[in-house]
């Protein structure tokens, strides 16, 4: 049993786009942890900030640990923080999610009826995270 909470937050510390993952089913899940998982993140942007200038690297491995939830990082070029607070380390898979998430965050930035640090309203978008998601949660279970 794995879950993720995946978000992109802005210049403003602003949400962009969220999205939860999770390896059970709804109806099996017996308590939500959105809020949780959104106190978290938030929680975590001083120290996403404060690692983003001590490495040359893109992707920070779990730089914030709440009880069983583990917190990882990805900062984007334009300084866009990519957030994932998960209870099960899948360093690998949150790496291969981050890259495809930021491939499609840069496709769907080149629109030119996007604007930069707005939310992100795309159904084609969040089917593309559902995907990436799904994929990496079901590396977790191999």
């Amino acid at each position: 049993m794995s879950t993720y909470y995946f978000v992109i937050v802005g210049h403003n510390d602003n949400p962009i786009f969220e999205k939860e993952f999770s390896t059970v089913n709804k109806e099996q899940r017996k308590e939500d942890h959105r809020h949780l998982n959104q106190f978290i993140a938030h929680a975590a942007l001083d120290l996403v900030d404060e690692h983003k200038w001590k490495t040359a690297n893109m992707q920070l491995k779990s730089i914030d640990r709440f009880n069983q939830w583990f917190v990882s990082a990805f900062i984007t070029a334009s300084q866009i923080r990519f957030i994932i607070v998960h209870d099960n380390k899948n360093d690998e898979g949150i790496k291969n999610f981050f890259n495809e998430m930021y491939d499609t965050y840069i496709k769907h930035s080149m629109n030119a009826f996007y604007r930069i640090n707005t939310p992100i309203k795309s159904p084609m978008f969040e089917k593309k995270s559902e995907i990436f998601g799904q994929n990496q949660s079901n590396d977790t279970e191999k």
